[in-house]
């Protein structure tokens, strides 16, 4: 099975390809490989056959899937909203101070940038107004880590902050040059909402799960014993990191994921369903919240807790 992911250098899906390195889709008797695509066309493949799973943003799904037809998550890689608000470490203000990110240029990936625009204005600021939300050159290539692209620009000064993943932030703060200034799932309640607009995913389409549920059922095993195994010993994550990471990403993934491991639980709530559909409505993606079981594959719900 092809299992597309958008994005490969994170603790945030760091699941779906340790599950693959470390032998776990094998042991389940499903032949799985776990392979990056660029966030704009990894929906769009999956809607048309062209890979069976993909590991993406939850929410993300009515890219492709208008109203939540046809599409169904099937395991959590990772519970909450998972990119990181990081400032240069010279520019002022508390730690979840949202009006020190007023007149500041923050960059964002394409994807993540309409999470941070919501996430400004749950915070009462507005994007162009208050805020610039920024691309950067080459963040969309298909081999480029938007994180680390936007740690390098953070030295050089071309940016003032970036909302990307924690390897991003962990590499500016390991170079001197940024600081997480908010982290929403785990920076109090006044981010709350923010940190339940979206989570880590496998995905999959209901025509898959008609023809393939055994080894979707494989897939989902997979995921919930490299969980197991990744809190047993997080130390796993450093030689999955070596096969597949940059070096300097390999050296810092298993700090990452130790640091994860509270959210690294593959449940699917009613409040994670309740926290997508808000998100969506606010964007105007949906005209009513959508039911847990349209957007839920249940029959993989037991597998969850096996």
């Amino acid at each position: 099975m092809r299992i597309g992911c958008v994005d490969f250098v994170s603790n945030t899906f760091f699941p779906a390809t340790a599950a693959e390195e470390l032998g776990f889709f094998a042991a389940e008797g499903v032949n799985a490989h776990v392979e990056l695509l660029r966030t704009l066309v990894a929906f769009p493949d999956l809607r048309d056959g062209k890979v069976e799973l993909l590991a993406a943003p939850a929410h993300s799904v009515l890219r492709a899937f208008p109203n939540w037809e046809g599409a169904k998550l099937v395991v959590a890689l990772s519970q909450g909203t998972p990119w990181l608000v990081v400032l240069r470490s010279d520019i002022p203000g508390e730690r979840g101070d949202p009006s020190a990110l007023k007149g500041l240029r923050i960059a964002a990936a394409a994807g993540p940038n309409l999470v941070f625009g919501q996430f400004l204005k749950e915070l009462g600021l507005m994007p162009d107004r208050d805020i610039q939300i920024i691309s950067l050159p080459g963040g969309e290539d298909a081999n480029v880590n938007f994180g680390v692209l936007a740690a390098q620009a953070l030295g050089s000064d071309a940016i003032d902050g970036f909302f990307a993943n924690a390897m991003g932030a962990e590499v500016s703060i390991k170079k001197g040059i940024g600081r997480i200034h908010i982290d929403s799932r785990r920076d109090g309640d006044l981010f709350r909402d923010v940190g339940r607009f979206t989570f880590a995913a496998i995905i999959t389409t209901d025509e898959v799960i008609a023809r393939r549920r055994a080894e979707v059922a494989s897939v989902v095993r997979a995921i919930v014993t490299t969980h197991k195994a990744l809190r047993a010993n997080p130390a796993l994550a450093t030689e999955v990191g070596k096969r597949r990471f940059p070096p300097d990403a390999a050296a810092l993934i298993a700090s990452l994921v130790e640091r994860d491991l509270p959210f690294y639980d593959p449940r699917i709530t009613q409040d994670s369903v309740d926290g997508i559909n808000r998100f969506a409505q606010s964007l105007g993606l949906i005209e009513r919240p959508i039911p847990y079981g349209q957007m839920v594959a249940e029959t993989f719900r037991d597998l969850w807790t096996s």
